[in-house]
């Protein structure tokens, strides 16, 4: 089973993700801060991120660079989540160490293609 690290300080948003991802087989763990999504990278070595940008402690783009600077973290794909969609935003983010974006409001199954394009087919449950 595919394990999502979820980081989003949203309460409404993470809900309604996580509960989604889980139905379709995904195993999910959230993170409501950076600094929660550096520490549960290191610790429960998620296959995919989908990491908000903005956020308390640690914003997103400080994260990204923290999980993909580690030994455990530099392979793990991230998805930037963000309400951010201005001109560079999308660039920002892949600088800072996402490898793709999603601009909020959430497109439930545009997102899953993207995680099943950087988790591999079939990422859910078998």
């Amino acid at each position: 089973m595919t394990r999502v690290l979820l980081v989003e300080d949203h309460e409404e948003i993470w809900d309604f993700l996580s509960r989604r991802l889980k139905r379709r087989g995904y195993d999910v763990v959230v993170a409501t801060d950076g600094q929660q999504a550096v520490d549960k990278a290191r610790a429960e070595r998620p296959d995919i991120v989908l990491l908000d940008m903005n956020l308390p402690i640690l914003d997103g783009w400080t994260a990204a660079g923290l999980i993909k600077g580690s030994p455990e973290g530099a392979r793990t794909p991230i998805i930037a989540l963000t309400a951010h969609a201005m001109s560079g935003d999308k660039e920002k983010a892949l600088q800072a160490g996402c490898d793709d974006y999603h601009a909020k409001p959430v497109d439930f199954a545009k997102l899953l293609l993207q995680i099943e394009a950087l988790a591999g087919p079939g990422s859910a449950a078998a």
